[in-house]
């Protein structure tokens, strides 16, 4: 038997042991005192029991479910794209705690719209693999640089206390942010010349198309 279970039944022992060592136990009216006061003791000592169990099962329960959830198998998108995948979520985690952590708002904000990019980075190794020679340089400097500088920022921003070099240093690297958003914007729109180009090629063989079959009227699509 679990001791938890125990409890109930050595608060009614207790609580008779202390009554009888104060009350005249010779007499009725005292019995059925001791015999209350010890069944209260009881009720409330297992009813404390009972609650103790029931967090201690909701914890393993949560905890089953977090290692399930972590065992799970994770969708595989081949040897050279899981790793993009695997460090874009890894940075973006980390992103995500520093914007948590930074109380200046326009950082934060700053931060949003870097994570956001770098999203938009990541999910394009998926959709065009053709780009991961790309995303790999991104993700091998431009990314970790980034949230190295931020990570500065949060233990400087931390010592609630104002300075020359400390102003300095968040200054600059509040700055580099902003050249930081447009270089990220510049590296997606690059991800897409491919896509750019294939569109390019496609409308015009289209325009060929519908001119050889006299389907093209005045004017050829818009490229």
């Amino acid at each position: 038997m679990k001791r938890s279970k125990l409890w109930p039944l050595y608060g009614f022992a207790g609580s008779w042991a202390a009554s009888a060592a104060v009350l005249p136990m010779y007499k009725g009216w005292a019995i059925v005192l001791a015999a209350v006061i010890a069944a209260l003791v009881a009720f409330l000592l297992g009813r404390s029991s009972a609650k103790k169990d029931l967090k201690k099962e909701q914890a393993a329960q949560a905890k089953v479910k977090e290692q399930a959830k972590a065992a799970a198998p994770k969708k595989s998108y081949g040897p050279e794209i899981d790793p993009i995948v695997a460090e874009g979520n890894r940075a973006l985690s980390e992103m995500g705690r520093l914007y948590m952590s930074i109380k200046d708002t326009e950082v934060r904000q700053k931060i949003n719209e870097i994570m956001r990019i770098t999203d938009k980075i990541t999910q394009d190794a998926i959709a065009d693999p053709s780009d991961i020679p790309q995303i790999k340089k991104f993700m091998n400097y431009y990314l970790p640089t980034t949230i190295k500088l931020l990570n500065a920022y949060d233990r400087m921003s931390a010592q609630g206390i104002e300075g020359e070099n400390l102003d300095k240093s968040m200054k600059s690297i509040n700055d580099m942010l902003d050249a930081a958003i447009v270089a990220y914007k510049k590296r997606l729109d690059s991800l897409f010349e491919n896509q750019a180009l294939d569109i390019e090629t496609d409308i015009e063989v289209m325009n060929t198309m519908l001119a050889r079959e006299g389907l093209s009227g005045t004017k050829d699509f818009d490229i």
